[in-house]
């Protein structure tokens, strides 16, 4: 662990049955989540669709950040478009990205700088960086 950090937050969760029938749920009571095998027939989220919530998430907080420090008013309709994928490759499972922003109506390069700084400073983005296949695409539209 790194010595002299500010913590800003903690989730704690526990799960029971994991991925295939499983429960999560936080210690503060907000997330109570049924888990479920993708395609199965049971309702249910998987760990896929959490990380991308969350990343999604973190990074669309880093781009509006990135917006504010720059002076850049973003329109109603900025949204990303996350997709994580589970593969199989000779018996090794991994996660690879794909990211669709939608910054309408801000010109192209300064939408780029923008999203290229919140990638930098996501704090999901640094843990996985190296470790998985991204693939970022900016759009117009959400």
């Amino acid at each position: 662990m790194i010595q002299n950090i500010e913590v800003l937050s903690t989730a704690r969760t526990y799960t029971t049955g994991g991925r295939k029938s499983g429960i999560a749920r936080s210690s503060d009571g907000v997330l109570d989540i049924r888990l479920a095998m993708p395609g199965s027939a049971t309702i249910g989220a998987n760990p896929e669709h959490l990380l991308a919530a969350g990343w999604s998430a973190s990074l669309l907080r880093c781009v509006t950040l990135e917006a504010c420090k720059n002076d850049i008013a973003l329109p109603t309709g900025v949204g990303i478009d996350t997709e994580i994928d589970l593969c199989l490759v000779d018996g090794t499972r991994f996660l690879q990205a794909r990211f669709n922003i939608g910054l309408p109506s801000v010109e192209r390069g300064i939408a780029r700088a923008l999203v290229t700084k919140a990638f930098e400073s996501c704090p999901y983005t640094r843990a996985t960086r190296g470790n998985m296949d991204m693939v970022i695409k900016l759009t117009q539209e959400v």
